[in-house]
């Protein structure tokens, strides 16, 4: 395989670690918050279950996702639903954080298994969200002479897999590592789901480009030119979210 290949392949795997261990932070937050009522020893029980499901769930989903990929409807559905659960969360986050924690309050509290199913749904959106953004990352690759797996390239397939399988090892074993960061520096959160949005923008292009549908030239979409502009876009969120979020802990030691 040409190194230049390897290299191209390389950077969009370190981007999908980057990007799994904020959002399996972000993720690792919603279900301790899901199952704080609970014992402890059951605690840890349903976020077993619930991790197990997301382990099968995101094989699956990657698996039949392989198969439709290249289909411009899929794509644009893809794209429109990043970009909602982007701004969604951005909103939620700054415009509706009052109101959601009002609302967090008068909830019923769940029994065991009710928790559990609740942990298994939450799971399964996750599983989406980091599919559809990795799949969206992943797709515009150079194809290698990997077998096809489904129906994707198997280089391809393979960049996707080990992102989704760090994200679920992220979400188990270092969660408390990037759970430290966004509390340190909450405003990487917010970056974390606008690069998803910015994804989704990707996704949307390529939508645009296909050669089913032609609203903007095939090349462009697949040009070098878009690579690098979305890539320094999208460091660039990354870059805000690090700086223009003040250091919560070094602001504590000072005062």
């Amino acid at each position: 395989m040409d190194i230049s290949i390897l290299l191209e392949y390389g950077w969009v795997l370190l981007l999908l670690v980057a990007l799994e261990g904020l959002l399996a932070a972000d993720n690792a937050l919603v279900l301790a918050i899901m199952v704080r009522h609970l014992p402890e020893k059951e605690r840890r029980k349903a976020l077993f279950i619930g991790l197990a499901g997301a382990f099968v769930f995101r094989f699956i989903s990657l698996f039949v996702i392989s198969f439709l990929v290249d289909v411009w409807q899929i794509q644009a559905i893809g794209a429109l639903y990043l970009l909602f659960i982007s701004i969604n969360h951005i909103l939620r986050k700054t415009v509706m954080k009052k109101e959601a924690v009002e609302k967090e309050k008068k909830e019923k509290k769940s029994g065991f298994w009710m928790t559990v199913f609740k942990v298994e749904l939450a799971d399964i959106a996750f599983a989406i969200d980091s599919i559809l953004a990795a799949v969206a990352l992943a797709v515009s690759l150079p194809s290698t002479n990997l077998p096809t797996i489904g129906g994707m390239d198997g280089g391809k397939f393979l960049v996707i897999f080990a992102g989704g399988l760090i994200g679920v090892v992220i979400m188990r074993f270092a969660a408390d590592f990037f759970v430290k960061l966004l509390q340190s520096r909450p405003g990487l959160e917010i970056a974390a789901f606008a690069i998803v949005g910015w994804v989704g923008v990707k996704l949307l292009v390529m939508t645009l480009g296909h050669q089913d549908v032609g609203f903007i030239p095939y090349d462009f979409a697949h040009s070098p030119l878009w690579k690098i502009a979305f890539y320094i876009v999208l460091i660039g969120i990354a870059a805000a979210g690090w700086f223009l979020t003040k250091d919560r802990k070094r602001e504590q030691s000072a005062a």
